[in-house]
């Protein structure tokens, strides 16, 4: 009879942290934001400045989604035949 063998866990990383040690990690996280910079749900000017510097940083002719129902339908269309697909193999 043979045995069977668990995997080993690894006691490495975030993942294997205890539950508590982890919330505590990320707490510290935010608390390392300035207030004027936590959220933008707090401060919807700050939110629209960053919306209006990512989509500036954009090409023009490739954020024509809002603009272009048919690009926006193929890639979505593109996308769930990726994801939908048989799965890839590390070569590819």
């Amino acid at each position: 009879m043979t045995a069977i063998q668990e995997p080993k866990k690894s006691n490495r990383g975030f993942a294997s942290m205890d539950p508590e040690k982890q919330r505590a990690i990320a707490r510290k996280g935010g608390q390392n934001v300035p207030d004027e910079k936590r959220s933008f749900s707090q401060n919807p000017e700050l939110a629209a400045k960053a919306g209006r510097k990512g989509g500036q940083s954009v090409d023009p002719t490739k954020r024509s989604f809002s603009r272009d129902h048919q690009l926006a339908s193929e890639a979505g269309r593109k996308g769930g035949h990726a994801s939908h697909s048989k799965p890839r193999t590390a070569a590819e």
